[in-house]
This record gives C-alpha cells, structure tokens and sequence, in this order.
C-alpha cells in the first residue's frame, strides 16, 4: 500500500474525491486529445453530478484539462482562466449506467481539429479509475506509466507491439485489449514498470497496423 492512499494526496482541496480525483480525470482527457482545448463538454453522473458546484468538481475539471495538476493553486480560478484562454466549457447532469457515483465523461475537441471522449471515476483518496477512451472499454489507474495503442485488429499486432516492448526492456505490468468489432480498430491498454525508452512511441508507431500511441505518465 502507498503512503498516499493513507494520507491522501497533495492537493488544493475541498474533497479529494470531488476535486483531486476530477483534477486527474480532466488531465487524463487532456493528455489523450494531445493538443490544446478549445471546447469541452462534461457529464456528470451520480454524486459528481449531484455536489459539483459546492464540492469545486467543476473547477477541478476543468483545471484538468487545461494540464494541471492536483496541487496546482491556480484550480481555484480555473474557470476564470479557461475563459481568458477561449476555452469553451459546459456541464450538464447524465445518467451513465453502471458507473461509480463520481463518473465523468469529458468530451474534448482541440484548436487543430483532435477529438478525445474519455470516460472514468474518482473512486476516492484521489484516485481514478479510466473506463473508456474514444468508446472503447480500457481499465487504468493512472497510478503507473500507461501506454495506450490504437491499431487495427490483424493478427500478429499484438505480439509485435509486446515482442518490441520486451527487446526494449520494457516490463508489462498490466495488459488489457478491447475491439467492440473483429477486425476493426481495437487498443491495448498497457500499464509498465518504470520509465520506457525515449524513443519507444515512435517506435512503435513505425510497427504494422498501428494507429498511435500515447504514453499516459504515472500522476
């Protein structure tokens, strides 16, 4: 057990379920879009949706998704700032079957025409938990290096991505593969130990059939 899920995490409060957590799945957004935000759209299921005015989930969203972290002091005027930097913003109340009552999806579009959907939860102490990127189910923590591969369903692509990883003395910690359609587009979800090569996204971006990858650093 870390210290942290003990202690709780460093961070500008209120809650940090409410504002910590939210913080971290706006950053996770952030991260996956890959290029400034110019517009943003979030649903608020369960408890999010019911606190997130007094709780400042709506501030820590948004402080998310402009790069922040959880302890940055700036989250407290995070939508003064969105604003000045033309970030289009809004809020509206969902209800997203079988999700943690601190749900979230964050639709963001970037100034240079990128798209991201993400969906997960703060499931408490700060802590997150990823469920779906672009529709697509993932499960991760952020808690560990995570690589995301976008690639199309063919066979071999798979052993490819992780006989690479392994030459390149990356060790897999956790795996997960989703493809809603056989032979369609589908991504690994990779969680790793330690801190990969410098070079190995693009490397692997080089490999067949892969689409992009993204490298999500532990937060």
């Amino acid at each position: 057990m870390n210290v942290f899920d003990i202690i709780g995490p460093v961070m500008i409060g209120p809650s940090s379920s409410h504002t910590a957590g939210a913080v971290r799945l706006g950053r996770v957004a952030w991260k996956i879009l890959g290029e400034e935000p110019v517009k943003a759209e979030i649903e608020l299921s369960g408890s999010f949706a019911q606190t997130y005015k007094g709780h400042g989930t709506d501030k820590a969203l948004i402080a998310g998704i402009m790069g922040m972290h959880s302890y940055d002091e700036n989250i407290k005027c995070s939508l003064e700032i969105a604003k000045k930097q033309g970030l289009v913003y809004g809020f509206k109340k969902a209800n997203i079957p079988d999700s943690h009552p601190n749900t979230a999806r964050i639709t963001l579009y970037g100034k240079d025409g990128a798209t991201a959907v993400v969906e997960g939860a703060s499931i408490g102490g700060g802590n997150i938990l990823v469920a779906k990127v672009n529709g697509m189910d993932v499960t991760f923590t952020g808690q560990y290096n995570t690589i995301l591969v976008r690639h199309y369903d063919r066979p071999g692509t798979i052993a490819a991505v992780t006989n690479f990883m392994a030459y390149s003395d990356v060790n897999i910690g956790n795996f997960r593969l989703s493809r809603p359609k056989k032979g369609g587009e589908a991504i690994m979800t990779i969680e790793i130990d330690g801190n990969p090569p410098e070079n190995l996204m693009e490397q692997l971006k080089l490999l067949p059939h892969v689409i992009g990858v993204i490298l999500l650093r532990a937060m």
